[in-house]
């Protein structure tokens, strides 16, 4: 919630709302000793950031009902159309007007409206592979930082995400972890992510057949460019064929990044991939370190071209962190994905209906957000208005479950004191509660 600097912190109950309808907005102050009061005077100015009722909200200011009782303030109003609106509350004394707070409130459509917000990280590492902390540990730490969802995708390893799995399976946590692998096919360099898959697919490049499915499935292809080797093609959509039938979702990665001196896959093989979209989900961003920023650029360049050839491109941010204790890359880049539930099921449908963006979000930078501007904007204002108390609230249930795997004995009724309250925030997002 916004507040004016030196007079606290307010929640703002609900922050949001659907659109068109007439709510009340209570205003709640957090610090202690502080309430509002039925003696004093206070004035309620509210300013759409974009239209109200059909005109422009240029110059447009209303003064709200509202009431004071029971130390909060009330607010009654309308909220038109799919924006952020202000409500700016002022103590008068005599001829001064004293700001006490800029409360933010969101309104949109039903659709969007009946959606949570949920923050993940598809692609991270551990120690199985080339990263620094055991499975279990990072799943932990993936909770610490404010996520409810995630997947280990080590390299050519599917076990480790199981191990994370395996390691909370008896306890009471809010973090949905899923099963998951970096796949690389054979003598192909492309990456690909097997998110949430019921199986390995890096396991079964050992199986007899498999070549000679992708020897068959190269035999087919037609229009491949002369310096595109067939092989490379043919195994790229085996391999995603393959995470389709287990029921994972797809992710081309990183193909911009920079690799002995060169993209790490061929541009021709990137070409064919944009054009034909054999992929679920393009990573739109990745776990670039600072220096190798112009790889998410071109990239994000990337996405919006082939969006103005008119593609459908669902698209995720990933950390592709390879240690969490590390300062860089974990928490710096994920997904928001605007889902019924995080079900494993509901998740991969979001984000192939397009409900998800990536986020950047390095340390001492201005956040960014990509993707469908309509999911950007209304992220933008749950990163500032909602997620610092969601994330609030993971970080304690995260050092809980690091405690339980230090061997704590107190961890597991910390555990259940702290079992549900991500998800009675996020029911108040939209019913008695900022999101």
């Amino acid at each position: 919630m916004a507040a004016v600097a030196g007079r606290g912190s307010f929640e703002v109950a609900p922050c949001v709302v659907r659109s068109g309808e007439t709510v009340e907005i209570v205003i709640r102050p957090l610090a202690e000793g502080a309430a509002f009061s039925p003696g004093f005077k206070y004035a309620v100015t509210y300013t759409p950031m974009e239209d109200q009722g059909g005109y422009s909200a240029f110059g447009t200011r209303h003064e709200p009902a509202f009431r004071v009782t029971g130390g909060e303030l009330r607010i009654t109003h309308r909220f038109d159309g799919e924006q952020e609106h202000g409500l700016f509350v002022e103590e008068l004394r005599s001829s001064e007007r004293i700001p006490v707070l800029d409360a933010r409130v969101y309104s949109v459509d039903a659709d969007l409206y009946d959606r949570r917000p949920l923050k993940g990280d598809l692609h991270i590492h551990s120690n199985r592979s080339d990263g620094r902390e055991p499975p279990a540990h990072v799943a932990a730490a993936c909770r610490r930082i404010g996520l409810d969802f995630m997947a280990i995708t080590d390299h050519r390893l599917y076990e480790p995400s199981l191990e994370a799995q395996a390691a909370f399976a008896a306890h009471p946590v809010d973090l949905a972890i899923f099963p998951g692998e970096e796949v690389h096919p054979p003598d192909n360099n492309i990456h690909i992510v097997n998110f949430g898959g019921s199986r390995s697919v890096n396991a079964q490049f050992t199986a007899p057949g498999w070549r000679q499915e992708v020897d068959e499935i190269a035999r087919g292809l037609t229009g491949l460019p002369p310096k595109l080797d067939p092989y490379l093609y043919a195994s790229t959509l085996w391999t995603f064929r393959a995470i389709h039938e287990c029921g994972g979702l797809g992710i081309f990665c990183h193909p911009y990044w920079i690799s002995d001196r060169r993209y790490h896959i061929p541009g021709s093989l990137a070409d064919r991939v944009f054009e034909e979209q054999p992929y679920d989900a393009f990573e739109l961003i990745g776990g670039y370190h600072r220096h190798e920023a112009e790889s998410n650029a071109l990239q994000a360049a990337r996405y919006h071209e082939e969006t103005r050839r008119g593609k459908r491109i669902p698209v995720v941010g990933v950390s592709d962190a390879h240690g969490c204790e590390r300062g860089e890359l974990f928490g710096w880049y994920f997904t928001i994905v605007f889902a019924a539930s995080p079900a494993l099921r509901d998740l991969v449908a979001a984000i192939k209906d397009l409900w998800s963006v990536a986020v950047e979000a390095l340390s001492g930078a201005p956040v960014q957000v990509h993707g469908p501007m309509r999911l950007v904007k209304y992220a933008h204002f749950l990163l500032r208005e909602f997620f610092p108390g969601h994330d609030a609230l993971c970080r304690q249930e995260g050092e809980a479950m690091l405690a339980l795997l230090a061997g704590d004995g107190s961890a597991q009724d910390a555990l259940a004191s702290l079992h549900g309250r991500t998800l009675e925030l996020h029911r108040r997002r939209a019913a008695a509660g900022c999101p």
